[in-house]
């Protein structure tokens, strides 16, 4: 049996070593040339750190205290065991489930048929278009709560009034179980999707004429070329709308402080704001921040299934 000289490193052990100098001195060698890159990066990296990683990481840790004001006390799984037990939160997730479930669909479907259809204009009338329907994202959601709040309103809102043109009764749109949610719903499906109709219409673009020229030639007829190569070309652009709309559907927030602040009862609670609420009003940080760790595992689960069901082959 050969035996290694004391002091020697075997020649894996050699090669292992040198590959792992010519890899860090690269890497060296790339930042050195990048410094300034990297220097333009520095504060943004600072700030989220700062602002957005450690609050993270002390949510998940805070997930697992009886937090107080004057010191805390670890609770160990209590505050997931009292999550998974609260009527409240189950509640919350019904009505944040059936919320996602019809509005994201539904906007991304309008936004892709929306795009379709300003894409075969001319380029004025896509400029046009493109600001008309992306003019709703810049203002602010508080406006268009404010505004839709007006409009829901039982004694001189817009919609009694037209209700009662037709002598129809006027309903309480934002004020009743059974309506308050779907009004909610009907104003989110109403808000043109300006980011989805964008990202389509830029997709579109970079499809090439080439393809649909030979199913013409084919015999393929405009419905049939839109079906078999547009929309399975725009799969990539689909998939990064839905899981955008998922992620902002179940964060749905400043509709529900603004209209209805979650009732009557439960009827319009959502889980972010159960979890405002639950920090902000009740001061029971501990659980609300089990509640954040809970939505961001059910957040987490639906974007690989959603990514596993559309991703490209390619």
């Amino acid at each position: 049996m050969t035996q290694v000289p004391i002091g020697a490193v075997p020649k894996k052990g050699e090669e292992e070593l040198k590959v792992k100098k010519r890899f860090n001195e690269s890497v060296w060698k790339q930042m050195k040339k990048n410094y300034a890159a990297y220097l333009f990066l520095l504060p943004k990296l600072v700030l989220f750190t700062l602002f957005v990683a450690i609050p993270v990481l002390w949510a998940f840790v805070l997930s697992f205290q009886e937090y107080k004001i004057f010191g805390s006390e670890f609770a160990g799984f209590q505050n997931y065991i009292t999550v998974f037990q609260s009527a409240a939160f189950m509640a919350a997730l019904k009505n944040t489930m059936l919320f996602t479930i019809v509005t994201v669909p539904f906007g991304v479907i309008t936004a892709l048929i929306g795009a379709s259809m300003i894409f075969a204009l001319g380029k004025v009338s896509q400029s046009f278009f493109r600001s008309a329907f992306y003019l709703p994202t810049v203002t602010s959601m508080v406006i268009i709560a404010m505004v839709w709040r007006w409009m829901y309103n039982y004694d001189f809102g817009l919609f009694n009034y037209l209700l009662g043109w037709f002598g129809v009764d006027p309903v309480n749109w934002l004020g009743q179980s059974a309506t308050a949610l779907w009004a909610l719903i009907i104003m989110q499906c109403l808000i043109p999707f300006g980011v989805g109709i964008i990202m389509y219409l830029a997709s579109m673009g970079s499809i090439s004429t080439a393809l649909y020229e030979a199913a013409k030639i084919d015999g393929a007829g405009s419905l049939k070329q839109w079906w078999h190569i547009t929309v399975p070309l725009l799969k990539p652009t689909t998939l990064y709308l839905v899981l955008l709309s998922t992620i902002g559907s179940f964060q749905v927030f400043t509709q529900i402080i603004m209209m209805t602040g979650g009732g009557p009862g439960n009827a319009t609670e959502t889980l972010v704001h159960l979890i405002y609420k639950t920090g902000f009003r009740d001061f029971e940080f501990g659980l609300a921040a089990a509640q954040s760790v809970v939505l961001f595992v059910i957040i987490l689960i639906f974007s690989v299934i959603q990514f596993r069901v559309l991703r490209h082959d390619e």
